[in-house]
């Protein structure tokens, strides 16, 4: 599951419990200065395919993911997420929280390629009026809203489409024969894929159509420059 890409989502939290805290098993690794915050990181596994960070100054937890779950491959045999890729994948899950849905579908991973909105997939749904507020709204349309006092998990899990269009994306690379990395439009194009999904759906309500899928194809390629070395 490791690889070279990581993506930083910085999330400020109200208490301090993370300031000060010591490693407490072997699995916590102590990096030296870093320009993230403090004079000390602390590294962890968590449960989820990701890393928490937690530093001791000031009270401030960063998520890394460092790949996307996938059910037909593992890391040894697919190339590596750009970070956009990554990026747009939390911040779609974190939208799926605020709407309050148990599960990260694929109008989630919508919203999360235009919330990310530096990538060529979002800047051509952008040019053809396809907006991050325009699908939020068809997608509390669309799925409609939860209910007041339902919590989302930390984590909603994807949903069957939105996992095949992962596996979409990362089928579609390995078929290209390409070197470089699982770009932001090929999750776009597994949305577009995914026929009965509400993405779907929702892109076509908003004008998206298989010939601006050919168009956007053109940029598979083109996330790379943001990626951490």
């Amino acid at each position: 599951m490791a690889t070279n890409t990581l993506s930083f989502l910085p999330i400020s939290i109200s208490t301090p419990q993370f300031c000060n805290e010591k490693p407490n098993n072997s699995s916590l690794l102590s990096l030296p200065l870093s320009s993230f915050c403090g004079n000390k990181l602390l590294i962890s596994y968590s449960k989820l395919r990701n890393l928490a960070l937690k530093c001791n100054n000031p009270s401030t937890i960063f998520t890394v993911l460092s790949t996307l779950p996938t059910k037909k491959y593992t890391s040894q045999k697919m190339q590596k997420w750009s970070a956009r890729a990554i990026r747009s994948f939390g911040l779609g899950e974190l939208e799926a929280r605020k709407l309050k849905y148990p599960n990260t579908g694929t109008e989630a991973l919508l919203m999360g390629i235009l919330i990310e909105g530096t990538s060529p997939a979002a800047k051509f749904l952008r040019a053809n009026g396809i907006t991050f507020f325009k699908v939020r709204e068809e997608t509390v349309e669309l799925l409609g809203k939860s209910e007041m006092y339902f919590f989302s998990p930390e984590h909603p899990p994807l949903t069957e489409q939105a996992q095949r269009a992962l596996d979409w994306a990362i089928e579609e690379k390995l078929k290209s024969g390409d070197s470089g990395e699982i770009t932001t439009t090929h999750i776009l194009l597994g949305i577009w894929s995914e026929k009965e999904s509400a993405g779907h759906n929702i892109l076509e309500t908003l004008g998206f159509n298989d010939d601006k899928a050919k168009e956007v194809a053109k940029s598979m390629s083109r996330d790379v420059a943001l990626n951490f070395k």
